[in-house]
């Protein structure tokens, strides 16, 4: 059974300071309609822009995944975003008051919490999978990330970390389906090194840091002067380190809690592919960066799927399911305008057709002789009649039945048509037929290359006169 779409209940609204920009901010979680997938909405700049969660528009990913649009931005993304693919959410409106997403803790947990105090609630619509076909990699040797994409039938990630230090030391994570996010994965927190620190508070780069929203690793003696430093800046007395290790030694989660959070902003920044995938990724050395990187790519082969989808598999000796005999009883067209051969799928959401395109056909001699073309007309015509064929098989007496197109938007030609030619033409129902009326893609392609695609729209009537019918099929 297939899975549905979700979305939440009802609005929640979070409130906390952005990590570094140090300004309060509110966070309410709103719920949004199918196939919205995820947004951020500025609600304190005039007009209330909206950016879509997609990888298309990220603008930064220096220490968080930044978006931008317009010259709106909206800053660190990855957390919220890793709530609701946690929470296993195909689409909610994000509306802040700020520029940049409430640190919190330092993890998806505080975001989770919200989520699961208003509840999900299924939406109408099937959920559509990202399902890999073949393995993917992306390497940058600069930053000495590698990840590796291969399919598998969950949502799979496992993370190393090597950051070449006696604290922190080479970690593993790993998070075998979606359903470990939430008790293995969200409460892990942010970390940063010390000195890393040291170089961001210079910089007046965390505003709204604290030893409460990040794990400080510290991989050296402090000297006093540095702690009673600390104390000033996180404006606390108990600063404090013994040895090399954790500031404050605060009490890690697990003992791989800095992977875990690799692992967290893994999920977080592939959101921005914009669908739930069956995908297991393989990471070391992650970063934003390389996560935007690699997301950008994985989008690539989304898009290229999704055109191969509707490319028909046919080959030379694929049986006619309607021979040409056939579809003359069909429908009223006769030489030299029946421009379909044979029919070789047909079920109710859509029909493919063949047409034999050859030198003999009639309107090369006077159409660009010298090179001569298809008319882009009759390819449009060619998928109308294929299309006809679709909407009268939905009638129980198609003998009594006509169809008559009403519409055609959006046609584009992209490659020429030539004598020796097969020309392959689907058509694909848009909507469920109402009213006799009958909305469709049309898409007609020659080998594996798209050569036209058009919207079209036809309506089913009733011949009143069969007779008259029967004498133009003649």
């Amino acid at each position: 059974m297939a899975d549905k779409q979700k979305t939440i209940k009802e609005k929640i609204t979070v409130s906390g300071v952005g990590l570094h920009t140090g300004k309060h901010v509110n966070l309410t979680f709103v719920p949004a309609p199918a196939n919205h997938w995820f947004k951020f909405q500025r609600i304190d700049l005039p007009g209330q822009p909206i950016i879509d969660a997609d990888v298309d528009y990220v603008v930064n990913t220096e220490r968080g995944t930044t978006l931008g649009k317009d010259n709106v931005l909206v800053h660190t993304t990855e957390h919220v975003l890793a709530a609701l693919v946690g929470m296993d959410l195909d689409n909610c409106l994000i509306q802040i008051d700020g520029a940049e997403i409430p640190i919190m803790d330092g993890s998806s947990k505080p975001f989770i919490e919200a989520l699961q105090k208003v509840g999900v609630v299924e939406q109408d619509e099937e959920r559509e999978y990202f399902e890999l076909q073949e393995n993917l990699t992306y390497e940058c040797a600069e930053r000495k990330i590698e990840m590796l994409a291969v399919p598998q039938e969950t949502y799979r990630i496992t993370v190393m970390v090597d950051y070449n230090s006696e604290v922190l030391g080479t970690q593993h994570a790993s998070m075998y389906h979606t359903g470990e996010f939430i008790p293995e994965i969200s409460m892990c927190r942010t970390f940063v090194f010390l000195h890393e620190l040291e170089i961001l508070l210079q910089h007046n780069l965390i505003k709204g840091g604290d030893l409460n929203n990040a794990i400080v690793l510290v991989d050296r003696e402090l000297p006093k002067e540095k702690i009673d430093y600390l104390k000033k800046v996180f404006h606390k007395e108990d600063v404090e380190v013994k040895g090399k290790g954790v500031l404050n030694n605060t009490k890690l989660h697990f003992y791989n809690e800095p992977a875990r959070h690799k692992l967290l902003d893994i999920v977080g920044d592939l959101a921005l592919v914009g669908q739930h995938m069956k995908i297991h990724i393989l990471a070391a050395r992650p970063g934003h960066y390389g996560n935007v990187q690699f997301a950008k790519k994985i989008k690539e082969v989304i898009k290229k799927q999704k055109k191969e989808q509707y490319v028909p598999k046919i080959g030379l000796n694929t049986p006619a399911l309607i021979d040409v005999r056939e579809i003359q009883n069909i429908l009223p067209h006769r030489h030299p305008f029946l421009l379909v051969d044979r029919i070789v799928e047909l079920n109710p959401e859509y029909v493919v057709g063949i047409r034999n395109v050859t030198i003999n056909d009639y309107w090369f001699p006077g159409h660009f002789p010298d090179e001569p073309v298809m008319p882009g007309v009759l390819i449009i015509e060619a998928l109308a009649q294929t299309g006809g064929i679709l909407a009268l098989k939905s009638v129980p007496d198609p003998e009594n039945y006509q169809t008559y197109f009403l519409k055609i938007d959006s046609a584009k030609f992209k490659q020429k048509v030539v004598p020796g030619d097969v020309l392959v033409m689907r058509m694909d129902l848009a909507e469920p037929i109402r009213r006799g009326i009958c909305h469709m893609i049309g898409r007609a392609f020659v080998g594996n290359k798209l050569v036209c695609e058009a919207d079209m729209t036809a309506q089913i009537v009733k011949v009143r006169n069969i007779e008259q019918k029967k004498s133009v099929m003649v």
